[in-house]
């Protein structure tokens, strides 16, 4: 049976129904948002002399929850825009259009009679075949479809998502007693192509994958700091991006997300699994006890693990709780010595081995939490799952981790684990050891480009499943390799289609990474069908490195600056002209040159979560590979369709003076930096190097040709530059802007109107690159602009350009 979703209802509008609503509609869905019924006026209804029969007021719950879900950030919707897609009601008004969905979603208080009841009422109006479903984050399902049809019990099951639902990719599926196999392997696809989640069919058992393997992860660490005589800031250093985890770590996380909510799962998990043999690890400890006693449950209650303080000279500090005395005193700075031994291991999964051998208390830390977590992934096969990637894949996809358990022991080694466990008094489970007897020595391979993992029943290597729709760069990196220097590597996708992976620190742009592109079309013009510049990386690029112009401008080496700015705008031009199809694949943070990148590209394939700007002035100068040329050009395309040139020119303008971020690759629409009918976005990141691919081939095969040079860009000379100077000079006057900051806005203007022309002008590209290139090194020699890059040096902070 052939299924497609079109319409969506979602029953309960609180935090989480309010984000899925918002990700279906992200996705294009219609959705409907129902809530309850409120029993009684609020004060501003009694003063309008509303009724609870008035539908303002009988749709007020649902109205508000969204309205207050797409005003907080980060926004749970792609684009603003998009919340036309969803239409509010309650239930007992509209619950009868229920008939009319593909897909009922409940997402109602987590108590079982509530829930049961609303099922109950549901099936009275649901088109028989309608998937339902629970995001229930731990009742278990069978007690939900108890009493329901046939039909009902054979459509359900739970689908957990994972707060929020827009930027955690975990979708984990949990079938119910009857629920039929068409239905699971559909909600399984469903999920990874259309909500570009990584779908985890989990078993029936308390808190499901995720929440099983992350509570005690954390309960874990709960006990083991006061045991240890840690900080918290200690912790969060051991916890954070060190090993591959969000910056917010653990106590800071919990802060976020909410003390009670861990508290609600981890007695959840301490009441239903009985038999689980580290069972005491999910008795809360006294300082949480004393914590949900005083209320202190984090950001909600405006202080947790940590609060911020004002002082009465008006300072902000964050204070941080001493678990000792349970008092908030001055944050202490944490630093140890096995975490300087791994600065210079760029890949965090190279790190664990250094980590694991350490000498002092973060040696033992590591030794200690990760013997607990591996013997306690290893006793949950088979109870929660049969196959230990599905444990991986929901920790990296429901908690942040950059590698799952078996991951991390992998790169320990599978023995060292085995030997860090019986240090502490554990045993791995016995499958462990059967795999070392039958010749596995890991848990996972790389053959061919695929991953396999070790499957317990057969006892042998098989292949992760799902893996056909997606390119690992890291699986093919070393065997598709054909060129490489220290700033990219370059490797054959197949199929006549090359892909130039930066290398470089944070993927920032520099004369490696330079050389690389061009070494890449290159290739590609002489032996390939087309190219792709695309990584898998955190970020696709944060913008070109210019510590090296920084050093240039002070030394007043002005023709190797010129040549390196005129280096890297040629390249953009190589991208644009080159004889094959260019197809670049941005997503995360791609901004400066990893904008103008993209701005040059025959096609971009962005993901979703894709925050794009050019955000020069930040440094105290313009965009100067290609960025302020294109944006000019942009415009002029776009008066042909627009009688109001000026307006157009300054909405261009404008993107670069306020150095605008795209919160989605959406958002970039609005800014022209992609493209309506050129570009496209990709809602599942992981499809997007192999749906670039298959664009470049498209192109290549439907006979690409080389395109000609552009002499037709209209520019307004003047007639522009007057409208600019006049902004810009009322800007500074009004104190909006600085006077440094009026010198570089004057200076983009005068490129983007085309100079000082005395009237309209079509010139080349290469005409508006050179008034970029020298506006550019004009602002390089502003001590101002030195002084801001100086001051980005010294605190460490990214440069982007």
């Amino acid at each position: 049976m052939k299924r497609i979703i079109k319409k969506v209802a979602v029953v309960g509008s609180g935090i989480m129904g309010s984000g899925i609503a918002c990700h279906f509609a992200n996705i294009g869905a219609e959705v409907l948002l129902l809530d309850i019924v409120p029993r009684e006026l609020n004060d501003k209804e009694k003063a309008k002399g509303l009724t609870l029969e008035d539908k303002a007021v009988r749709n007020r719950l649902v109205n508000d929850s969204l309205t207050a879900a797409l005003k907080s950030k980060p926004s749970p919707i792609y684009h603003q825009k998009f919340a036309n897609r969803i239409t509010t009601g309650n239930l007992e008004d509209d619950i009868a259009k229920v008939a009319d969905v593909d897909w009922i979603i409940e997402v109602v208080v987590e108590r079982l009679d509530i829930k049961k009841q609303v099922f109950e009422n549901l099936e009275k109006y649901r088109t028989p075949g309608t998937l339902i479903t629970s995001n229930t984050s731990g009742i278990p399902i069978k007690f939900m479809s108890e009493g329901r049809s046939e039909d009902f019990q054979k459509h359900f099951c739970g689908t957990h998502f994972f707060n929020p639902a827009r930027y955690l990719k975990l979708f984990e599926i949990i079938p119910g007693p009857q629920t039929s196999t068409e239905v699971l392997d559909f909600l399984n696809g469903y999920g990874e192509q259309f909500l570009g989640k990584t779908s985890v069919v989990a078993k029936d058992t308390p808190a499901f994958i995720g929440n099983r393997i992350g509570i005690f992860s954390i309960m874990s660490l709960f006990h083991m700091v006061k045991e240890m005589g840690l900080t918290i800031e200690e912790v969060d250093k051991l916890t954070g991006p060190v090993i591959g985890r969000p910056k917010s770590a653990t106590f800071r996380t919990v802060d976020v997300v909410g003390l009670d909510t861990l508290v609600h799962v981890a007695n959840g998990i301490a009441e239903n699994c009985p038999d689980d043999e580290r069972h005491e690890l999910f008795k809360l400890p006294d300082f949480i006890n004393t914590m949900m006693e005083n209320k202190w449950l984090g950001s909600k209650t405006k202080q947790g693990f940590y609060k911020k303080h004002v002082s009465p000279e008006g300072k902000k500090d964050i204070l941080s709780l001493d678990l000792d005395t349970l008092e908030y005193r001055e944050k202490k700075r944490a630093s140890f010595a096995t975490l300087e031994m791994t600065k210079t291991i760029d890949k965090v999964i190279d790190r664990f081995k250094v980590l694991v051998s350490g000498k002092d208390k973060a040696g033992e830390f590591y030794r200690k939490n990760l013997a607990a977590l591996f013997t306690y992934v290893s006793n949950r096969i088979p109870e929660i799952t049969d196959d230990l990637y599905k444990i991986d894949d929901a920790m990296k996809a429901g908690f942040g981790w950059e590698h799952g358990p078996f991951q991390i022991w992998d790169a320990v080694g599978v023995e060292k684990g085995i030997e860090m466990m019986k240090a502490e008094g554990y045993e791995p489970a016995a499958w462990v050891n059967e795999m070392l007897a039958s010749g596995s020595s890991s848990f996972y391979t790389v053959k061919e480009g695929a991953t396999y993992f070790y499957e317990i029943p057969t006892k042998q290597q098989t292949k992760v499943p799902g893996q056909d729709a997606f390119i690992i760069l890291d699986n093919i990196r070393e065997s598709s390799q054909v060129f490489k220097n220290s700033g990219v590597v370059v490797e054959d996708l197949g199929d006549g289609i090359l892909n130039v992976e930066f290398q470089s620190k944070m993927n920032t742009i520099g004369g490696d990474v330079l050389a690389g592109l061009n070494k890449a079309i290159d290739l590609a013009e002489k032996d390939f069908q087309g190219l792709v510049v695309g990584n898998q990386g955190a970020n696709f690029s944060v913008g070109a490195n210019i510590g090296m112009i920084f050093m240039m401008a002070v030394e007043q080496e002005y023709d190797e600056l010129n040549m390196a700015i005129k280096y890297f705008q040629d390249t953009m031009m190589r991208m644009r002209y080159s004889s094959i199809p260019t197809v670049v694949a941005p997503h995360g943070m791609s901004l400066g040159g990893g904008c103008e990148i993209s701005l040059h590209a025959d096609k971009v394939v962005a993901a979703a979560e894709t925050y794009m700007g050019l955000v020069e002035f930040g440094v105290g100068v313009i965009p100067g590979g290609g960025g302020s040329k294109e944006m000019a050009l942009r415009a002029a395309d776009l008066f042909k369709k627009n009688d109001v040139e000026l307006n157009i020119l300054q909405e261009h303008f404008l993107t670069i003076g306020m150095a605008k971020v795209s919160t989605s690759a959406y958002e970039a629409f609005d800014t022209n930096l992609l493209q309506k009918g050129k570009d496209i976005v990709v809602v599942n990141k992981d499809r997007q190097i192999a749906t670039a691919k298959a664009h470049a081939k498209l192109m290549a095969e439907q006979g690409y040709t080389q395109p000609p040079r552009r002499k037709d860009i209209k520019v307004l000379g003047k007639q522009a530059l007057g409208m600019f100077l006049v902004g810009t000079d009322s800007m500074e006057a009004s104190r909006f802007i600085s006077e440094h900051d009026h010198k570089i806005a004057n200076k983009l203007g005068y490129v983007m109107a085309g100079g000082d022309l005395s009237e309209p002008t079509l010139v080349t590209e290469q005409y508006l690159l050179d008034l970029e290139r020298e506006a550019f090194l004009s602002l390089c020699t502003e001590r101002k602009t030195l002084e801001r890059i100086e001051h980005m040096l010294k605190k460490g902070k990214p440069l982007r350009n």
